[in-house]
């Protein structure tokens, strides 16, 4: 349990350090934050991810992962869209200043067909992954 636990907070940290070069380094070079202003998350830039309240469905990681070729460094995927290893972490970057975290709230009937359709899942699968954001009961 130890490792495990240990292995995560060590993927969680990398994925950190990783976010702060990519601000220092692609869209806030002059940023220069004291750890307590890093540790409230005041920078610029945001790192949503995926089965989080930005971005509540899990199975949009399928295409991330697929798109970075992670299978290369030896990342996959279960049947219910968590990631193997279990300390690995994924997530987008949006570096934008006006960039703010923010839950996507309740989905109706419509919006869950609409968005089962682009996707080309069955509506009932789309309501399984986004069970908590439903307005209905499925």
């Amino acid at each position: 349990i130890m490792v495990r636990a240990l292995a995560d907070r060590l993927a969680e940290a990398f994925a950190e350090r990783l976010h702060e070069i990519a601000r220092r380094e692609w869209y806030a070079p002059e940023e220069s934050r004291s750890e307590d202003e890093l540790i409230g998350e005041q920078f610029r830039g945001i790192r949503p991810a995926y089965g989080y309240p930005a971005c509540p469905d899990h199975s949009e990681k399928l295409t991330l992962l697929t798109l970075l070729g992670a299978e290369r460094a030896g990342v996959g995927m279960t049947e219910s869209f968590a990631t193997t290893p279990a300390a690995s972490v994924s997530g987008l970057y949006f570096g934008h200043p006006q960039a703010r975290y923010f839950s996507v709230g309740r989905v109706g009937k419509d919006q869950v067909v609409d968005y089962a359709q682009r996707k080309g899942f069955d509506v009932a699968e789309v309501e399984r992954w986004l069970r908590v954001n439903l307005s209905y009961e499925p």
